[in-house]
Protein backbone atom coordinates (compact mmCIF):
# COMPACT_ATOMS: atom_id res chain seq x y z
CA UNK A 1 0.00 0.00 0.00
CA UNK A 2 1.48 4.03 -0.69
CA UNK A 3 2.54 5.18 2.35
CA UNK A 4 -0.31 8.52 1.91
CA UNK A 5 -2.83 5.95 1.25
CA UNK A 6 -1.60 4.48 4.49
CA UNK A 7 -1.19 7.65 6.58
CA UNK A 8 -4.77 8.71 5.18
CA UNK A 9 -6.33 5.65 5.76
CA UNK A 10 -4.45 5.45 9.45
CA UNK A 11 -5.33 9.10 9.89
CA UNK A 12 -1.68 9.24 11.03
CA UNK A 13 -1.74 12.72 10.35
CA UNK A 14 2.54 13.36 10.95
CA UNK A 15 3.03 10.55 8.48
CA UNK A 16 1.15 12.49 6.15
CA UNK A 17 2.95 15.93 6.82
CA UNK A 18 6.11 13.78 6.51
CA UNK A 19 5.03 12.98 2.57
CA UNK A 20 4.63 16.96 1.80
CA UNK A 21 7.39 18.67 -0.15
CA UNK A 22 7.63 22.11 2.16
CA UNK A 23 7.09 23.72 -1.38
CA UNK A 24 3.48 21.51 -2.19
CA UNK A 25 0.60 22.97 -3.28
CA UNK A 26 -3.07 21.90 -2.62
CA UNK A 27 -5.45 22.49 -4.84
CA UNK A 28 -8.86 22.03 -3.59
CA UNK A 29 -12.38 20.97 -5.10
CA UNK A 30 -14.39 24.07 -4.28
CA UNK A 31 -11.71 27.01 -3.63
CA UNK A 32 -10.34 29.21 -6.70
CA UNK A 33 -7.06 29.95 -5.60
CA UNK A 34 -4.14 26.86 -4.76
CA UNK A 35 -3.07 26.80 -0.79
CA UNK A 36 -0.03 26.91 -1.21
CA UNK A 37 2.80 25.46 1.45
CA UNK A 38 3.45 22.65 3.84
CA UNK A 39 1.57 23.69 7.24
CA UNK A 40 -1.32 24.93 4.97
CA UNK A 41 -1.66 21.92 3.38
CA UNK A 42 -1.36 19.72 5.89
CA UNK A 43 -3.84 21.71 8.51
CA UNK A 44 -6.41 21.00 5.41
CA UNK A 45 -5.91 17.44 5.14
CA UNK A 46 -6.39 17.59 9.09
CA UNK A 47 -9.43 19.69 8.58
CA UNK A 48 -10.83 17.57 6.11
CA UNK A 49 -10.48 14.67 8.02
CA UNK A 50 -12.68 15.97 10.59
CA UNK A 51 -15.34 16.68 7.96
CA UNK A 52 -15.51 13.16 5.97
CA UNK A 53 -17.69 10.39 7.43
CA UNK A 54 -16.75 6.90 6.39
CA UNK A 55 -14.18 7.74 4.10
CA UNK A 56 -12.53 4.88 2.00
CA UNK A 57 -9.86 4.50 -0.81
CA UNK A 58 -11.65 2.59 -3.54
CA UNK A 59 -8.70 2.68 -6.22
CA UNK A 60 -5.34 3.68 -6.73
CA UNK A 61 -4.11 4.44 -10.13
CA UNK A 62 -0.32 4.74 -10.71
CA UNK A 63 1.13 7.06 -13.16
CA UNK A 64 3.85 5.43 -15.93
CA UNK A 65 7.22 7.62 -14.16
CA UNK A 66 6.00 7.13 -10.79
CA UNK A 67 5.69 10.39 -10.17
CA UNK A 68 1.99 10.81 -10.42
CA UNK A 69 -0.46 9.13 -8.61
CA UNK A 70 -4.67 9.00 -8.09
CA UNK A 71 -6.42 7.68 -5.17
CA UNK A 72 -10.27 7.43 -5.97
CA UNK A 73 -12.33 7.91 -2.51
CA UNK A 74 -15.91 7.78 -1.51
CA UNK A 75 -16.85 9.46 1.69
CA UNK A 76 -19.93 11.48 2.66
CA UNK A 77 -19.72 15.28 4.55
CA UNK A 78 -23.34 15.80 6.65
CA UNK A 79 -25.02 12.93 5.36
CA UNK A 80 -24.44 14.04 1.72
CA UNK A 81 -22.31 11.05 -0.35
CA UNK A 82 -18.98 12.51 -2.19
CA UNK A 83 -17.25 10.87 -4.63
CA UNK A 84 -13.68 11.90 -5.47
CA UNK A 85 -10.04 11.73 -6.49
CA UNK A 86 -6.84 12.73 -5.02
CA UNK A 87 -3.98 13.17 -7.46
CA UNK A 88 -0.69 13.48 -6.14
CA UNK A 89 2.62 14.53 -8.22
CA UNK A 90 5.80 13.89 -6.31
CA UNK A 91 9.03 16.03 -6.70
CA UNK A 92 12.32 14.39 -7.26
CA UNK A 93 12.74 13.49 -3.76
CA UNK A 94 9.61 11.39 -3.75
CA UNK A 95 7.79 13.77 -1.59
CA UNK A 96 4.24 15.05 -2.75
CA UNK A 97 4.92 18.94 -4.11
CA UNK A 98 0.99 18.97 -6.11
CA UNK A 99 -1.98 17.41 -4.56
CA UNK A 100 -5.34 18.56 -6.28
CA UNK A 101 -8.67 16.81 -5.16
CA UNK A 102 -11.51 16.75 -7.44
CA UNK A 103 -15.36 15.75 -5.84
CA UNK A 104 -18.50 14.90 -7.27
CA UNK A 105 -21.39 15.25 -7.45
CA UNK A 106 -22.24 18.61 -6.44
CA UNK A 107 -24.35 17.99 -3.56
CA UNK A 108 -21.45 16.64 -2.18
CA UNK A 109 -18.91 19.57 -3.66
CA UNK A 110 -21.47 22.03 -1.32
CA UNK A 111 -21.77 19.85 1.75
CA UNK A 112 -18.09 19.53 1.25
CA UNK A 113 -17.43 23.54 0.75
CA UNK A 114 -19.42 24.69 3.51
CA UNK A 115 -18.49 21.85 6.44
CA UNK A 116 -14.12 22.86 5.46
CA UNK A 117 -15.64 26.44 5.18
CA UNK A 118 -17.25 26.31 9.33
CA UNK A 119 -12.77 24.80 9.40
CA UNK A 120 -11.49 27.08 8.31
CA UNK A 121 -10.59 29.82 11.15
CA UNK A 122 -9.25 26.37 12.62
CA UNK A 123 -7.48 25.24 10.02
CA UNK A 124 -5.75 28.98 9.24
CA UNK A 125 -4.82 29.12 13.01
CA UNK A 126 -3.21 25.54 13.14
CA UNK A 127 -0.73 26.51 9.47
CA UNK A 128 0.13 29.44 11.54
CA UNK A 129 1.01 27.69 14.55
CA UNK A 130 2.81 24.98 12.45
CA UNK A 131 4.90 27.65 10.05
CA UNK A 132 5.83 29.54 13.81
CA UNK A 133 7.07 26.53 14.96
Amino acid sequence: MHPFRAAVEAGDHDALQALLAEDVVFTSPVAFKPYPGKAMTAAILRGVGRVFEDFRYVREINGVDGRDRAFVFKAAVDGREVHGCDFLHFDEDGLIDELTVMVRPLSGAQALATAMGAQFERITAEALGASEA
